[in-house]
């Protein structure tokens, strides 16, 4: 049963004749239990006078509401402690329990975009751009599966009960990212969004469910939530970031600091050709039980039946009337 920060309803002692109306023991009273007994530190901070610099050293500052001494080495750790509930508490209350985590390049564009970036190349008639352009029109039915994949996920997920649903969770970002993101909002589904803050500025992109878009300081602390309700792992092509989090997710199931979930690359000609796990196995540097962590898919019905398959959910990969993989999304 998903965790719920409610407490139940408590009802109230009516009927005090001590003191005046609304009074006891001569003291204002709202004769409701529920009402705190000590000062809101939220109406406390309301009191605060305002400061035209809050990261001046100020010693009279309310110490929760003083950004100067909580960003402070010493407060490292209460920062990670923040880092780590504020998501967590949101999530818990939407009752979000289960992800599939998407992974993927930030650089592919939908289809429509790079189909303009290609016209714009051709017009200019410069060889690397047209060569650039023509790979990102390759590249485009990746961001197209990572859509329809989403999709699905949410579609065969809807009719599920809430603590059984699985829900998209990504980087926030533009790309693969955007695709999945974009995919479950379009059947009406909200998807996770834990977003890094980086030297260059990095937007959620405009799919991202608002009360679930999350902002990052600690990349620790960020990998740690997207393990943390991870039930599948989905890695399409990528760079760099993307395979820390996949060799990540694999490390710590192979290590066993992880339960085993579904790691699928998406994309095998992409992952064979940049990855050849069986030189780890020749090297004698993993046990030939290793490659056995992850498989490889190349259809978004292929990935949501590895999952479907592994947690034995009965909900077969449909898809709708809507745009298929070899289509641009409307405009």
């Amino acid at each position: 049963m998903p965790h719920t920060l409610n407490p139940p309803r408590i009802g109230r002692f009516k009927g005090f004749q001590w003191g005046s109306p609304g009074t006891m023991f001569g003291m204002q009273s709202t004769q409701d239990l529920k009402a705190p007994s000590i000062p809101n530190a939220w109406a406390d901070l309301q009191a605060e006078p305002k400061m035209a610099d809050w990261l001046t050293p100020e010693a009279h500052r309310l110490a929760f509401a003083d950004p100067e001494f909580l960003l402070r080495r010493e407060t490292r750790g209460i920062r990670f402690q923040l880092e780590m509930l504020k998501p967590d508490l949101a999530q818990t209350e939407a009752k979000i329990e289960h992800t599939v985590v998407v992974f993927g390049s930030a650089r592919f564009l939908d289809p429509v975009g790079a189909q303009e970036q290609l016209q714009a190349a051709l017009q200019s008639g410069h060889p690397q751009e047209i060569t650039r352009a023509e790979t990102a029109v390759r590249n485009a039915q990746h961001y197209e599966n990572a859509r329809i994949f989403a999709q699905l996920v949410a579609r065969s997920c809807s009719c599920l009960p809430d603590e059984d649903k699985l829900y998209i969770c990504t980087g926030g970002g533009p790309g693969i990212m955007e695709a999945a993101n974009r995919g479950a909002q379009e059947v009406g589904a909200p998807s996770v969004a834990l977003n890094i803050a980086l030297p260059h500025e990095q937007h959620p992109n405009p799919y991202v469910t608002p009360e679930l878009s999350f902002k990052f300081h600690y990349f620790a602390l960020r990998k740690m939530h997207f393990m943390m309700r991870a039930k599948a792992l989905v890695a399409f092509p990528g760079g760099f970031g993307t395979l820390d989090e996949l060799f990540e997710v694999m490390t710590l199931v192979q290590t066993r600091k992880a339960r085993p979930v579904p790691i699928l690359l998406f994309g095998t000609d992409y992952w064979k050709r940049l990855i050849h796990m069986d030189v780890l196995v020749e090297e004698g540097t993993i046990s030939k039980e290793d490659l056995q962590l992850f498989r490889y898919v190349d259809t978004p019905e292929a990935a949501w039946r590895e999952i479907c398959d592994f947690y034995q959910l009965g909900t077969p990969p449909t898809r709708d009337a809507g745009p298929t993989e070899t289509q641009a999304p409307p405009a």
